[in-house]
């Protein structure tokens, strides 16, 4: 097995993912990841020369959203005339946790 990531690199990659890791999980982890990366080995005999990169495995896949055009908000009174409950002009809603009179 080769060395492709330390201890240190995988405690550093640990605290960057805000992974909490005792000094075994560190070397278990260690040996882990080296060994993923080992497996992934065959794929470097390929001959990729020319081949274009991919971003999707689809192909040219195109973004069908429309467009973000700014519009008109609903005004206030078009907001609040769907409640049975105002108050002061604004949604009332009721207490869940406790301390109010709703």
């Amino acid at each position: 097995m080769s060395e492709h990531l330390s201890t240190s690199d995988v405690r550093k990659i640990a605290e960057y993912s805000r992974i909490g890791l005792d000094d075994m999980s560190v070397e278990q982890m260690t040996v882990d990841l080296n060994e993923i990366i080992d497996s992934l080995a065959p794929i470097t005999a390929f001959d990729l020369e020319g081949v274009e990169p991919t971003f999707h495995p689809i192909g040219d896949l195109s973004n069908v959203m429309r467009d973000d055009v700014p519009q008109d908000g609903f005004t206030r009174e078009v907001a609040l005339s769907n409640t049975d409950s105002t108050e002061n002009g604004m949604f009332r809603i009721p207490t869940i946790l406790g301390g109010g009179d709703a």
